[in-house]
């Protein structure tokens, strides 16, 4: 099933500023949020993709790639794995809510006087940071996508504690400050009576647990160094320079937190004939003056093999010639770029006495002289003309 705009989804017009989608956001936070609408389905889900959209348009990087290659600049299409929010679950969700609501686990708490929130008792989850690799392209894995496995060596769960720190259960106790719910409430007298404020707990640091025992092997942090294969499934049509996240493949967080996304920064190589321009591919066809004044039938590379195409009797040099649906696809479209065929004409650098003659004998017909007008535009006047 297709994403929702995510401007549709929030309610904001494309050049929404920053506060009036933190603004809108909250709103739908509030309404949606699972403490009120509890065991509603329907509400939980507008919940989640509320915060997956605020999640991709409050990043200035990832609302820029959104907003020019849609859901697969971020990942939310193809591919099943990308996505600004799409792995978000719900500790994801509420450790946004320190920005959004002023600190609190939720806004619930204050309102409701709340108890502990939804995904982990409200506790304060740690996450890990993200991690940014190269993918190196080739133009054909562009046009057509590309799986690509990835040995990355990054902070990996211990497996000796599953993450926890700890070394066994027994080691792991409720910190006492807080009772486990990640943070502690303080009341404070004011003109306008008691004001409530909830701040993450000095002893535990918002785990809500305590170790007594560190575990051995990676010494209580939970993560050890390691290397993982990442399978990444690569859309077709991405381009130079465009990023790709996966949710949850960067380094892993301290004490089983949630793992950071793995950035993937895409790199073309260059192809040895034909050049990328945009989603349309260009080539530059080489002919003899022969092939050019008589005409004749040329094979000419293309990303889907070799193409067959006609030369024109009295084809002039820089002529551009168009193979419709033969470019590179649009990310997360069915519409495919053209191939430009540029034609040059080739002259000879040598010539031997019969080849001389003859074309003295030729320099004097009419049809060999130069006609002004009528090809002196330049190459890039003729693309312009072209895409006009």
């Amino acid at each position: 099933m297709s994403k929702r705009d995510y401007y549709d989804v929030l309610g904001v017009a494309k050049g929404a500023s920053a506060e009036e989608i933190k603004k809108a956001y909250r709103k739908l936070a509030i309404k949606y949020h699972p403490d009120k609408n509890p065991d509603d389905k329907s509400a939980e889900d507008k919940f989640k993709e509320a915060a997956e959209a605020y999640e991709v348009l409050s990043s200035p990087e990832k609302k820029q790639r959104y907003d020019q290659f849609g859901h697969a600049g971020v990942g939310g299409a193809a591919g099943g794995g990308y996505g600004g929010g799409g792995g978000m679950n719900m500790e994801d969700i509420f450790s946004q809510f320190g920005d959004i609501f002023g600190g609190g686990g939720s806004p619930f708490d204050s309102f409701f006087g709340g108890g502990q929130s939804r995904g982990g008792g409200g506790r304060r989850v740690a996450k890990g940071t993200n991690l940014r690799i190269k993918v190196k392209l080739t133009l054909d894995e562009i046009a057509k996508g590309a799986e690509k496995k990835i040995k990355v060596n990054k902070q990996i769960s211990c497996k000796a504690c599953d993450g926890t720190g700890a070394k066994d259960k027994s080691s792991v106790s409720t910190c006492k400050t807080c009772g486990g719910s990640g943070s502690v409430r303080r009341v404070t007298n004011t003109i306008l009576g008691q004001m409530q404020t909830t701040a993450t707990c000095p002893t535990c640091h918002g785990s809500g647990q305590q170790i007594t025992a560190k575990c051995n092997v990676c010494h209580g942090d939970g993560t050890v160094r390691g290397e993982e294969t990442i399978s990444i499934n690569i859309p077709a049509g991405v381009s130079e320079g465009m990023q790709l996240s996966m949710a949850g493949k960067g380094n892993a967080a301290p004490n089983g937190g949630i793992p950071g996304d793995l950035i993937i920064l895409i790199e073309e190589v260059p192809h040895e004939t034909l050049k990328r321009e945009g989603n349309n591919i260009v080539y530059d066809l080489h002919i003899s003056i022969p092939d050019a004044a008589l005409g004749a039938s040329v094979e000419v590379p293309t990303i889907d093999g070799k193409a067959k195409i006609k030369i024109e009797p009295g084809t002039q040099s820089g002529k551009l010639l168009r193979l419709k649906g033969k470019g590179i696809p649009e990310v997360n479209s069915y519409h495919r770029g053209d191939q430009i065929i540029h034609v040059n004409i080739w002259t000879p650098k040598a010539l031997n006495s019969e080849e001389r003659a003859l074309l003295e004998k030729l320099k004097e017909s009419a049809n060999f002289k130069p006609q002004p007008g009528k090809n002196d535009k330049s190459f890039f006047d003729r693309m312009k003309e072209y895409f006009e």
